[in-house]
């Protein structure tokens, strides 16, 4: 039923009017500063290019099989036709379903409006009739490599999702209603929060709003896990976790997190904090948190990584410890700089430094990097290395916009929906904070890692890869690994990370846990969410793998720490265990309480632009 809008009065035409004149003077300051911010000179053509070299290629495909091309269009001809005939029998007074619905999981239509009133239930249905066909179109391009194929799937789909009715604001029902409810104010706020996004996002991209981030503090109600910083060199704090228990493991536990973004994804509120958890179960936890990179950073090399995270990280540990040896856990790239250090360590002999290695959602074969590969094409690699040649760095903000539109619908156009056609805030919510509290990535290091491991695949080559002199092969390694991967995770594809566990030699267990490459991490037992998958054997095939593993409710953690304890990696035994260690009882000082300094850092702190938040 179509809501009856009364015809207002005089007093209310006049407070549109002023409504609108605020309108058009948020609309002009913001169209200007768009257009210099939106689409930089370098990356708009670098992105055009391979764009437009896509699409040709889709066309020409067409034009190659017209019989496939007609086929299409006649489906879509009859499509049509019945969507008429569906639209009369809805004027004519009849009840009926809609003939095509959202996917499950689609949330863009959910408002009751797109089935209950007929000019939003049929604009609905010629879009997703829109969708599903030029998704048919792609999908039977065989004749096109499968990364060209992906990177037109991509584009299409990134077009496709920006047509879609819930974008623009007189297709809209929900921002239709707010702004007839709050008589043109919802579009004022809109505008108004458009215009500070893009003060606050980098060049090339716009990093919308999606969380309240004035309820959150590092330190407070996040990263709030007690310790203390006892160690620092230029590139990491290393951070030594207040023990809970009256006995601890004998043997340390190090977390290699990656420098993509802050440490804390794995220490956020204290109900999913896996580093409180670790420490519960009575590991002596240290953690390493990584240095917000600036441009004095920006010649550092994916040795100088590894020489100055994991490897100063566990000579600190035993200088606080006394132990020779630690257990390490890594977590997405921090996971490929540990396999890069555990098979260095291999290779120059002090391979017994590392009791075992924990890798998760860990790409070292990169065979099938998913749809970040789209960001990769050499145009764009062109522009980030000519980029990135003059700062000494990417701005971490353009690194969280590509990645939102891996997920574009939920990251990107559903908090462009609520935060400016319908001028609403978004709520807090911890996960959401952590991910727009972007960490900058150090120009020559990020550019050799896209180079060597993505474009490359180099880490996966017998002696592809030379650090400091040495060639590293991880075939050779012999430590135990535990490989923890998630089903659905879009950034590191658990049907490539699989291929990785094929390459040690030592003892390896692959898990593969639910949800995806977050959510399936961090995943407390308490929640009992997402499940589980192992299987003993290592088939050539993940999935030959994944027919003969066994489901598990629950998460995963216990069935770590379990491997953990009855293999004797963390000296668990009765005789083993020891006094619980407080940070500096051993030969390093406390530097300072964690969650420390480096964590805090900003993108305006780190490039010499303190903005006024900061300065508060």
């Amino acid at each position: 039923m179509q809501q009856k809008i009364e015809v207002p009065t005089q007093a209310e035409v006049e407070e549109w009017n002023a409504q609108l004149q605020q309108v058009g003077e948020e609309y002009r300051a913001l169209i200007s500063e768009a257009l210099e911010q939106l689409m930089p000179p370098g990356l708009g053509d670098a992105i055009n290019e391979d764009m437009r070299e896509k699409l040709k290629l889709g066309a020409q495909s067409l034009m190659s099989d017209p019989s496939r091309l007609w086929q299409v269009q006649s489906q879509l001809i009859q499509d049509q036709v019945k969507l008429w005939q569906h639209g009369m029998r809805v004027l004519a007074g009849e009840t009926v379903e809609p003939l095509i619905t959202p996917q499950r999981g689609d949330r863009r239509f959910k408002d009751d409006a797109w089935t209950q009133d007929p000019a939003y239930s049929s604009l609905m249905q010629q879009y997703l009739l829109f969708s599903q066909t030029v998704d048919g179109l792609v999908e039977g391009m065989d004749d096109i490599a499968p990364d060209q194929q992906r990177n037109l799937t991509f584009y299409l789909r990134q077009l496709v999702s920006a047509m879609s009715p819930t974008n623009f604001l007189a297709t809209n029902p929900e921002a239709m209603r707010q702004l007839v409810e709050t008589r043109g104010q919802s579009l004022v706020s809109g505008l108004a929060q458009l215009r500070r996004d893009l003060g606050n996002s980098a060049a090339g991209g716009l990093n919308v709003s999606m969380t309240d981030r004035s309820a959150f503090e590092v330190g407070r109600n996040v990263a709030a896990t007690p310790g203390s910083v006892v160690f620092e060199n230029e590139l990491i704090q290393l951070i030594q976790y207040t023990p809970t228990t009256e006995k601890v493991f004998k043997t340390p536990l190090l977390m290699v997190p990656p420098w993509i973004n802050k440490y804390y994804i794995l220490d956020l509120r204290e109900d999913n904090s896996m580093v409180k958890w670790l420490v519960d179960q009575g590991h002596t936890v240290f953690l390493i948190s990584w240095r917000n990179p600036g441009p004095e950073q920006g010649d550092l090399t994916w040795a100088d990584y590894m020489q100055m995270g994991p490897i100063s990280a566990i000579e600190a540990i035993e200088q606080a410890t006394g132990e020779k040896s630690v257990n390490l856990m890594s977590y997405c790239v921090g996971g490929t700089l540990t396999a890069s250090t555990v098979a260095y360590l291999t290779s120059t002999r002090r391979g017994r430094k590392v009791k075992s290695v924990t890798y998760m959602t860990t790409l070292q074969d990169f065979r099938d990097p998913g749809e970040i590969g789209v960001l990769l094409s050499p145009p764009v690699l062109d522009w980030l290395d000519e980029e990135m040649g003059k700062t000494g760095y990417l701005d971490g903000r353009a690194m969280a916009y590509s990645f939102n539109l891996l997920r574009e619908n939920d990251l990107f156009w559903s908090f462009y929906i609520n935060n400016y056609l319908k001028g609403e805030m978004p709520g807090p919510f911890d996960l959401l904070y952590w991910n727009t509290d972007s960490t900058n990535l150090a120009g020559r290091v990020h550019a050799w890692y896209l180079r060597h491991m993505y474009v490359g695949n180099r880490l996966v080559e017998p002696d592809g890869v030379e650090l400091d002199g040495v060639k590293i092969d991880l075939r050779k390694i012999s430590t135990p690994s535990y490989f923890i991967s998630t089903k659905e995770d879009h950034i590191a594809k658990w049907n490539s990370t699989y291929y990785g566990a094929l390459l040690p030699k030592g003892p390896v267990t692959f898990v593969l846990g639910g949800s995806g490459h977050i959510a399936g991490i961090v995943n407390p037992p308490h929640k009992n969410k997402y499940g589980y998958w192992t299987n003993d054997q290592l088939p050539e095939n993940h999935e030959q793998w994944l027919e003969g593993a066994e489901a598990h409710e629950g998460s995963w953690w216990p069935h770590w720490q379990n491997w953990m304890t009855s293999n004797g990696y963390a000296d668990a035994g009765p005789e083993k265990v020891v006094e619980a260690r407080q940070p500096g009882d051993g030969e390093l000082g406390v530097l300072e309480a964690a969650p420390g300094r480096y964590v805090k850092m900003t993108i305006p702190e780190v490039i010499g632009e303190v903005s006024s938040e900061s300065k508060g």
